[in-house]
C-alpha cells in the first residue's frame, strides 16, 4: 500500500493575500480556484488549500525543501519584504539563518502567523 501526501489546508482571515504571499516568497505560479479554496501547486504533486475564516487562526508550521539556487532567490524575497527571519523555530536566533546538515534554512512568519520553512537539506 502506498501513502501520499495530496494536499494541506492553510486557514487564513484573508486567503487571497495568503495565497499571494506564498506564491510570491517560494516563486512558484498564481493560486488556481477551486471550489471555496484557493490553490498553490507544490513541485511534488502537494497542493497548499488556502481557505478563509473568521476570527483566529490556529498558528502551524510548514516546511518547504528547496535547492540552493532557489534558497537564495527565496531568502532575497524575505529580506526585500522587510519580513522577521530566524535560524531556529523557537526564534532564538534573529536575523540569521542556519547550516543544518550542510545545507542552509531560515524560519519567517505568514500574514497570518504561520512559521514558515524553507530548507535545502532535510
Amino acid at each position: 500500500m502506498a501513502v501520499k501526501l495530496n494536499h494541506t489546508i492553510i486557514w487564513s482571515n484573508d486567503k487571497a493575500r495568503s495565497a499571494q504571499f506564498m506564491t510570491h516568497i517560494l516563486g512558484r505560479p498564481a493560486a488556481k480556484t477551486a471550489g471555496h479554496f484557493l490553490v498553490v501547486e507544490l513541485d511534488n504533486g502537494i497542493s497548499l488549500d488556502f481557505m478563509e475564516k473568521e476570527g483566529e487562526v490556529a498558528r502551524q508550521h510548514y516546511a518547504f525543501q528547496i535547492d540552493e539556487d532557489d534558497f537564495d532567490a527565496v531568502f532575497a524575497r524575505i529580506k526585500e519584504a522587510g519580513i522577521d527571519y530566524w535560524a531556529d523555530p523557537a526564534r532564538s536566533q534573529p536575523g540569521e539563518i542556519n547550516h543544518r546538515n550542510g545545507g542552509r534554512g531560515v524560519y519567517f512568519p505568514d500574514p497570518d502567523g504561520h512559521l514558515l520553512e524553507v530548507l535545502t537539506q532535510p
